[in-house]
């Protein structure tokens, strides 16, 4: 995209909403780990090409469950089974640190007076957590999850809800995302997107974001060049 629509992009903004998993804690590949090993031990594969359509939303818009329930024929006790899948995931990520670049970003963001928050289709309690895990949560005026609006991911419902809270245009909050379902329902909320995939998600096609990055620096660096004019 051309670099003076950048600019204006960054000197119209106001508020930078983060995704959280993929984007501030590297959770995703543990989650998708943790799948992998239960498709395994009933003699399946779970390709990565697939998984990446629930990423971002929830298992209504694709369910691994029902894949593997398809694929072997069987009936499964998911309350059972999620629960040490969830176990797994905990102790996978029990010493896990922000994603490369995060406090950079926070830092660059916050030294132009711009208000942070947080949407995620995941829950308060796994989001919530994290963050003062992290010790992050008080960079983010708002954080908005699954139970915050009507709808999740890849409708735009929380993306609208957050920019309620911040009593801000859509126009003038800029989405910071990993996944598909996340970048479309940003967009149809009104805001421009910019995507930052992950090993998770870096095969899907991003290309109707505004812009790619490789990393969270790559967004800090471009912030830093182009706020205020430069």
């Amino acid at each position: 995209m051309h670099a003076s629509w950048h600019k204006a992009l960054v000197n119209d903004c106001r508020v930078v909403l983060f995704d959280f998993d993929g984007i501030l804690v590297d959770t995703e590949w543990a989650i998708y780990q943790a799948w992998c090993r239960c498709f395994e031990a009933e003699g399946c594969e779970l390709p990565l090409s697939l998984y990446t359509r629930c990423i971002g939303s929830d298992f209504a818009t694709w369910s691994p469950k029902s894949y593997l329930e398809e694929l072997t024929g069987k009936s499964y006790d998911w309350t059972v089974l999620d629960a040490e899948r969830q176990n797994e995931i905990v102790h996978e990520l029990s010493d896990e640190g922000v994603m490369d670049g995060v406090h950079e970003l926070i830092d660059t963001l916050r030294s132009q007076d711009l208000s942070l928050g947080v949407v995620s289709s995941s829950s308060h309690h796994w989001v919530d957590r994290w963050l003062a895990q992290l010790q992050i949560d008080r960079h983010f005026a708002h954080v908005v999850c699954r139970g915050d609006a009507p709808r999740i991911k890849p409708s735009p419902d929380l993306w609208l809800e957050a920019a309620r809270r911040f009593a801000m245009p859509t126009t003038h909050c800029l989405a910071i995302e990993d996944s598909h379902n996340g970048l479309i329902s940003a967009q149809e909320a009104g805001m421009p997107v910019w995507v930052v995939p992950n090993r998770v998600t870096s095969c899907l096609d991003f290309s109707a974001a505004q812009a790619r990055f490789d990393s969270l620096h790559g967004i800090a660096e471009r912030f830093k060049a182009l706020a205020g004019g430069a």
